[in-house]
């Protein structure tokens, strides 16, 4: 499922992102790898969605969000 698609305060982990290489660079430095855990905090009207990754908190357009796949985790 996509990361937009997620529920709110649910945990999810994240099997694959399919993103320009440049903007996948930059959430692997933000802490958004394979395999990563990711609880979904909140989502707003357009499609944008605040993650918690590691701790810290993000928010992430529908774009991104939607090029993000992810399963129900622990």
């Amino acid at each position: 499922m996509k990361l937009t698609e997620g529920e709110i305060l649910q945990t999810y982990v994240v099997d694959q992102v399919e993103l320009p290489i440049q903007t996948e660079r930059r959430l692997e430095a933000l802490g958004l790898t394979l395999g990563s855990s990711v609880t979904v905090m909140n989502k707003k009207k357009h499609g944008a969605v605040i993650i918690k990754i590691r701790g810290t908190r993000f928010a992430v357009g529908k774009y991104i969000g939607d090029h993000i796949q992810v399963r129900k985790g622990a």
